[in-house]
């Protein structure tokens, strides 16, 4: 069973070498004093060398800048050209050049806390624990606080490949720190990240003995207790509250488990808690207002986001599109307008006036709604295709698709390559009998976007609706499953296309999986009917009219029950 594509993810930010572990404070150390300093004689290869570490770098060679300065580093000895060297070579993603530069910048200046957090932090970025471990030693003796040092270490080990490895190094290092619960908390950390769970939940209750009332700690036992089992994760946060009603952060997290496990009303209570205890904490009210309207009381959604608007709150435009939203569902079709019409500018407005349109539809307003859309100005190309294919739907509603497909084929003459566009087009195909066109679409979509699961999906169902090709609409489709493994409307059409091969006890195993996953009325007419042709039919007949009296006006359902009882 097709559905609407989601939104394209953004391609994810291209890894760089971590950089130098921050200071305690961002300014410039102070020189070391003139007699510490090496005595440099200015020879015309020091000028030379150093003249081409700057040109290189100003001209983009960043790779000959670092090597020219890493050269001279060893040459000078200086702790000035070490500490240059090092940056050049970090910032060229030179990891060996980087580390030798710092180990002579350490070497040449020892009584600096930056050369030795570099030096440290270098190492421990390249993997290298063992020749790490005495420089961080050195850093939690060095007169500092080794309880923030401690919090620091997993922040700087969190990109080590080797997770078990980092584990042991940072046990090694609490080893000597037995009485101090940010040690243990750092362990626990580190066994969490290397999937020992025993090791963690160990250390993380080590750290709460030493530390009773330490948020931190107890909400990583809970996380972790929450790997195995959600119930025993919110023991232990109820447990915790009772002893500290007012942690704020371990409720919240209790109530959020409680969404979690579907206890919504449990939930809400505890957010009222917050709320009570909290009264301008807009994070709090925001997750009430959102739980409010999760339960369909809108009276308390409402209210707790008609508090938002009088706070500081930083998104107020999403505060309005909630409010629209509730009017909406309500039929109060001018408060919904008026809500919509006030989104600002930003993220927000374009689907607000997407929203806007669809109200106007509502109220049998369908030139109105089109007429608004159509003069909205789009920043991009993608809003483009938003509006477009919303007008389209606002037509395909009011049962006129031919209409609605010639608006996305005039679209696409302009955006060929759009996959909203293109996906859109082939399901109006489909509505006007197009098969052609739906099957040339999706093809062209799949070459596109090979990673795009609802294209196989819906061209195999397609083909598995009509009893065509059915092999191919099985590999089609598992290929969809394999994308998106947990859709309910690919795995429907997995049912589906088993119940056309003949294999129908393969079919019911999935469609039953689709069905409890999401209980859409299509996805109860697949499995109504398939119920029916196995003998089951109390059960089909019973799932059936359960779901039309939640959906009395499917066509899908109730064409399907004529069917089957003529």
């Amino acid at each position: 069973m097709p559905e609407a594509p989601a939104q394209e993810k953004a391609a994810p930010a291209m890894p760089i070498l971590p950089t130098l572990p921050p200071a305690r404070a961002a300014r410039v150390p102070a020189p070391l004093p003139e007699a510490e300093l090496p005595k440099q004689d200015l020879t015309e290869t020091i000028l030379y060398e150093f003249l081409l570490a700057e040109v290189a770098g100003q001209r983009g060679n960043i790779g000959l800048s670092a090597q020219a300065y890493a050269d001279l580093a060893r040459r000078t000895r200086d702790p000035r050209v070490a500490r240059r060297a090092t940056e050049i070579a970090v910032y060229a993603r030179m990891s060996n050049a980087a580390i030798e530069s710092a180990r002579i910048w350490h070497e040449t200046d020892p009584k600096s806390q930056r050369a030795l957090q570099s030096l440290a932090g270098l190492l421990v970025n390249a993997g290298r624990f063992d020749e790490a471990q005495p420089y961080l030693q050195k850093l939690l003796a060095s007169g500092g606080d080794p309880a923030e040092a401690f919090l620091q270490l997993n922040r700087t080990l969190a990109a080590a490949s080797d997770k078990s490895a980092a584990l042991a190094l940072v046990q090694r290092l609490a080893q000597d720190y037995p009485q101090l619960p940010q040690a243990h908390f750092a362990v626990a950390q580190a066994a969490a990240n290397a999937q020992d769970n025993e090791i963690a939940l160990a250390e993380s209750r080590r750290a709460q003995n030493l530390k009773p009332d330490w948020e931190a700690a107890v909400l990583l036992e809970a996380q972790l207790l929450q790997r195995g089992s959600n119930a025993k994760a919110l023991e232990r946060l109820a447990e915790y509250l009772k002893r500290y009603p007012k942690s704020r952060d371990v409720r919240l997290n209790y109530a959020r488990a409680l969404v979690a496990e579907k206890r919504f009303a449990d939930a809400r209570g505890e957010f009222q808690k917050l709320v009570a205890d909290n009264p301008n904490n807009t994070e709090v009210i925001f997750a009430v207002a959102l739980l409010s309207l999760q339960l369909n009381e809108y009276a308390m959604a409402e209210e707790y986001l008609k508090r938002l608007l009088q706070l500081d709150y930083r998104d107020k435009s999403s505060v309005r599109m909630y409010l629209g939203q509730i009017a909406e569902d309500q039929k109060h079709f001018p408060e919904a307008l008026r809500w919509y019409g006030a989104v600002d500018e930003g993220e927000q407005f374009v689907p607000a006036q997407i929203r806007y349109a669809q109200v106007l539809a509502k109220q049998g307003r369908l030139d109105d709604a089109r007429k608004h859309l159509q003069q909205i100005s789009a920043s991009n190309e993608q809003q483009r295709a938003q509006l477009i294919l919303a007008e389209a739907q606002i037509l395909r509603d009011a049962s006129r698709p031919k209409e609605a497909f010639d608006l996305v084929a005039k679209a696409l003459g302009e955006l060929p390559d759009n996959p909203d566009l293109l996906y859109d087009y082939a399901m109006l195909a489909e509505k006007i009998d197009r098969v052609d066109l739906l099957e040339t679409s999706l093809k062209k979509l799949i070459k596109l976007r090979p990673d795009n699961a609802h294209a196989y999906n819906a061209l195999g169902y397609s083909l598995a609706d009509r009893n065509l090709r059915l092999e191919e609409a099985h590999e089609l489709i598992g290929k969809a499953l394999k994308l998106a493994p947990d859709d309910a409307f690919i795995i429907d059409s997995m049912g589906w296309v088993y119940y056309r091969l003949g294999k129908p006890q393969e079919a019911l195993k999935f469609l039953r999986r689709a069905f409890a996953g999401r209980p859409d009325p299509e996805i109860a007419a697949h499995l109504g009917e398939v119920l029916w042709m196995t003998g089951e039919r109390l059960e089909a007949e019973k799932l059936l009219q359960d779901t039309l009296k939640k959906h009395p006006g499917n066509e899908i359902l109730n064409s399907t029950l004529r069917r089957l009882k003529p």
